[in-house]
């Protein structure tokens, strides 16, 4: 009986969401556009290189030399193996959803059991900082100190999730290898014989990497597009509206106004969108604006998460932890915010530097750069990486002669 509810549930759920498109078939085109143009230029071109590198480092065995290297770090903090450094190192640089990516190669070539994957998971996934300081802060903020305050919250709230997440699914039991030689000598050995058992051609395992990674973000820009004409048909439809006066409620207990509960509720389906919003929201003061959009950055948004969801079925990865990471992440996020706020922000704007002694100013500068050059050249990038795709898919598909 419980199945036939579900079904009931989520075929109504579709016909509503046809009866929309059909209903604003304008706003849904625009929407679709917009997360098309967001995809094309910005997103492709920042995630394509990451991808690549982290498919031919698997490959050529780096990752089981990091391993071994951080296997004394991360098996007592987080309880996973030493490979998961290379995988929080890359989330963090490369940003949603290069975590579960590299979480579910790792499952799939049996590197993780499956409770080690579902904690590895659940920190490993995160904003990276060109998308925090050039979009968010410079972009919808425009104040790069703000960005000092959104990252370390971000980070250090990731941090605390990890160290929560494990305790999650039961001990396991794992062998500590001691031996004779150094460490990096062991390292080594296991990056080389690692590369023996691959034992590809070097063009064979780029051109893998390259498909494999464009594939994945075909996926990626597929729910980018959902995502972005369902929280515009959200909103035309007034759900929004309505979802934000049972929200106002929730947010009055942490003393924030009630005009931060449509961007909040956006940001819980698209980040992006959320984050401007909340930037733009009238009667609320600058600290109640990146408390909000803090937590709209660690959540990740339906929209991300749902690339996730995609990517851990295929390795047999659960979901669950992984969302109620996300809740944990943002609410830590949210903490640190308001915890930094004066320290981080007020303080430095009060003394004759605008910024700590500790970050000089280029550090800044570089994020906004870049993001200005991927939105100038993005679209060309995504374009010839589209275009080697079909030559790689229509040459491994061409019968031999």
């Amino acid at each position: 009986m419980k199945e036939k509810w579900k079904t009931l549930m989520l075929s109504s759920i579709i016909v509503c969401l046809c009866i929309a498109l059909l209903r604003y078939p304008q706003q849904s085109f625009e929407a679709a556009v917009r997360g098309l143009h967001m995809w094309w230029d910005v997103v492709f071109p920042s995630l394509l290189p990451f991808f690549i590198v982290s498919e031919i480092l698997i490959g050529f065995g780096v990752v089981h030399f990091l391993g071994v290297l951080l296997e004394p770090l991360m098996r007592p903090l987080f309880k996973v193996p030493g490979i998961g450094g290379f995988v929080w190192a890359m989330g963090m640089a490369s940003g949603y959803p290069a975590g579960a990516k590299l979480t579910a190669r790792l499952r799939q070539q049996q590197q993780l059991s499956a409770i080690e994957a579902e904690r590895l998971v659940s920190f490993t996934n995160s904003s990276n900082p060109l998308f925090i300081f050039g979009a968010i802060s410079v972009g919808f903020f425009h104040n790069p100190n703000i960005g000092i305050v959104l990252a370390l919250s971000h980070y250090l709230g990731n941090i605390c999730v990890g160290f929560i997440m494990r305790f999650h699914g039961k001990e396991e039991e794992y062998v500590v290898q001691k031996q004779k030689k150094g460490i990096f000598r062991q390292a080594f050995r296991a990056m080389h014989k690692t590369r023996l058992k691959n034992n590809q051609a070097i063009g064979k395992l780029l051109g893998d990497a390259v498909r494999s990674s464009i594939q994945t973000l075909f996926m990626i820009g597929g729910f980018i597009i959902l995502f972005s004409v369902l929280n515009r048909l959200l909103y035309v439809t007034n759900i929004t509206d309505m979802l934000a006066h049972v929200v106002q409620y929730v947010l009055a207990i942490f003393h924030l106004p009630r005009e931060l509960s449509v961007p909040l509720i956006a940001g819980v389906f698209e980040i992006t969108l959320g984050s401007q919003m909340a930037s733009e929201a009238t009667n609320a003061t600058l600290l109640q604006k990146v408390i909000v959009t803090s937590f709209i950055l660690a959540f990740g948004g339906f929209s991300v998460q749902a690339q996730v969801a995609s990517i851990l079925a295929e390795a047999n990865i659960r979901f669950q932890p992984f969302f109620i990471a996300r809740i944990f992440h943002g609410l830590f996020a949210a903490c640190f915010a308001s915890i930094l706020w004066k320290p981080l922000y007020v303080q430095p704007l009060e003394s004759v530097e605008t910024l700590p002694v500790w970050l000089p100013k280029a550090t800044i500068d570089w994020p906004v750069l870049y993001i200005h050059w991927i939105e100038q050249y993005g679209f060309m990038i995504t374009a010839t990486a589209c275009l080697l795709y079909v030559a790689i898919a229509f040459r491994r598909e061409k019968p031999p002669a």
